[in-house]
């Protein structure tokens, strides 16, 4: 059975309503199994950066140290909800222990392959994907070789900064179009030819198009539909063994408006879980 966990965190976000990923977090936590559904208690205070160039570093970590002490424990599959895309670090960690050959997935509008040197706000969202692969500040990124970039897939990304762009090519990543995820099993594809025994899916919920859903902070044009993402993910599932995943990005405009979304977000649940 799939365990849920649930990190209202925040602090690694740009946006102006950063707080408001706590609201979508909740929100989405109100409709997962209770028996089944652990909330982390995230730290409300800001942080510091510490002279790393990541914004609010020291509460990142303690969040990150949280969700390590939390996923120890688990054996199961879990699917772990944010929050800002910062969550998925530890996450990808833990399934990595269990699946030396991992193959992570990265469905967002932003590849979030920024350093902190390269980063123009010093956001840790816009980082993650690089910490993941090793390019990071300590205590905030895993060892170098935990995750391959020749086994990172890219999907769905339509707003690159010119860092990133460089990091795709020289690292060798996988990078999908919106067009290529309409191909049910362009993904799928992809995600095999990494050679991986187990994938972890991340989904940043703008990798959907602004029409789909109006709780996304940082909308991007031309993005895929609910239906295109889950037929994609659920044709992945059908090749290799899910090992984890994460879903992040909910930012409803307010507490009453956070349900109007919630049918699209959940339809993205269901599949990963």
């Amino acid at each position: 059975m799939t365990r849920y966990l649930v990190v209202p965190q925040w602090q690694g976000s740009p946006s102006s309503r950063a707080m408001q990923l706590i609201d979508g977090a909740e929100a989405i936590a109100g409709d997962l199994p209770r028996s089944a559904t652990t909330v982390l208690d995230v730290p409300m205070e800001a942080g510091e950066a510490l002279e790393t160039g990541v914004s609010r570093l020291s509460s990142l970590r303690r969040v990150r140290e949280q969700l390590a002490a939390t996923l120890a424990g688990h054996t199961e599959p879990v699917l772990t909800v944010g929050g800002d895309c910062g969550i998925a670090l530890e996450p990808i960690a833990h399934a990595a222990r269990s699946t030396a050959d991992l193959a992570v997935v990265w469905l967002d509008a932003h590849p979030d392959l920024n350093t902190p040197e390269s980063s123009p706000s010093g956001a840790f969202s816009g980082m993650v994907l690089r910490a993941v692969l090793g390019h990071g500040v300590d205590g905030l990124s895993l060892d170098a070789g935990t995750v391959r970039p020749e086994r990172v897939v890219v999907a769905g990304a339509r707003s690159f900064d010119e860092p990133e762009l460089s990091a795709t090519a020289e690292l060798g990543i996988t990078v999908l179009t919106v067009d290529a995820l309409r191909r049910a099993d362009a993904l799928a594809d992809a995600v095999a030819a990494t050679g991986a025994s187990g994938v972890f899916i991340h989904v940043d919920i703008d990798v959907l198009d602004p029409a789909e859903l109006a709780g996304n902070a940082h909308p991007e044009p031309f993005g895929a539909t609910v239906a295109e993402i889950t037929a994609a993910i659920t044709a992945v599932r059908a090749r290799m063994p899910l090992v984890g995943a994460s879903l992040a990005g909910y930012s409803p405009a307010s507490l009453a408006a956070a349900t109007d979304d919630l049918g699209a977000i959940l339809r993205v649940v269901s599949v990963l879980a």
